[in-house]
């Protein structure tokens, strides 16, 4: 199989069109259509249902697209590896984060990278800590950026300096707005919303000092931006980041701190013994030497 049918097949998924494809790739329609079909052919698979204006994968089109994507992203690490060192940085990073406070920390080293290597295109996956995780693991992302606690032992990370701060997010007409500091005692009566991750919630449970049966839980969230909408619509208060607020801006919900302080610290890692491609690996290197 020709590196080329990947790179057009790949371009057929991204456009979602054989047409718009083919323009992209300066050759004609039929001739892309006969590749894609050729394609299919050669690995015994409907990769593509084709409509009438639009491509649509198959189960097994999914399947084939990741394997495509990892085989032509080694195929680009390979060649920046043996690349001359003048040459000019280009390629695409793909970085996964989770919603936190900190990722306003690696957006900044993002924009400073790109302003000094305008060729290079970051293409950036938002999940939870322990998706980013997997899909770094997998080969499917280059970084992530992650909130503790978490696994890193097989992972190559950099310990970013903005601690995240865990309190309560509430509806400004509830009881608990009103104060400024809320003592952990207070929100063990509440209905509550909580974070899904496993080793969060553990955490979380363990500075609250309950157990998860003692707590009137109403529902779990992935991301910072879920819990702020169940908060808006009154379903309880979330116990959540500090910078939920920061990517759901609300004049209905405040966030408020609880003593004690609960504290986490953010990584930025990396698969340990993977050969990163040269854009990869001068970011951070960057973020290294400037933190």
């Amino acid at each position: 199989m020709e590196l080329r049918l990947l790179q057009y097949f790949l371009t057929v998924v991204n456009e979602g069109s054989i047409t718009k494809a083919a323009e992209i790739l300066h050759i004609t329609q039929p001739t892309l259509s006969r590749q894609m079909q050729d394609l299919e052919e050669e690995i015994g698979a409907c990769l593509m249902i084709r409509g009438k204006r639009a491509v649509k994968l198959t189960d097994k089109g999914y399947l084939f697209k990741q394997q495509a994507e990892n085989i032509v992203g080694l195929t680009d690490e390979l060649f920046h590896t043996f690349s001359d060192e003048k040459e000019i940085v280009c390629g695409t990073i793909r970085v996964g984060s989770t919603e936190a406070l900190g990722s306003r920390v690696l957006a900044a080293y993002m924009k400073k990278f790109q302003e000094k290597y305008p060729r290079v295109l970051f293409d950036l996956y938002n999940g939870m800590a322990d998706n980013v995780k997997e899909m770094v693991e997998h080969g499917e992302l280059d970084l992530g950026f992650v909130l503790d606690p978490i696994d890193i032992s097989k992972f190559e990370y950099i310990k970013l300096p903005k601690i995240e701060r865990w309190g309560i997010l509430v509806r400004k007409d509830h009881v608990l707005a009103e104060k400024e500091v809320i003592a952990v005692d207070d929100i063990r009566k509440q209905d509550l919303i909580m974070p899904k991750r496993e080793k969060a919630l553990s955490h979380i449970l363990n500075w609250m000092k309950c157990e998860e049966k003692d707590l009137k839980i109403h529902a779990y969230y992935n991301i910072l931006s879920n819990a702020a909408l169940l908060v808006e619509a009154g379903m309880g208060c979330a116990v959540c980041l500090e910078g939920a607020l920061s990517v759901h801006a609300s004049p209905d919900i405040c966030f408020r701190q609880v003593l004690p302080e609960h504290m986490t610290g953010s990584v930025i890692l990396w698969k340990r013994n993977h050969q990163l491609f040269r854009a990869a690996a001068l970011f951070i290197r960057m973020i290294q030497e400037q933190k």
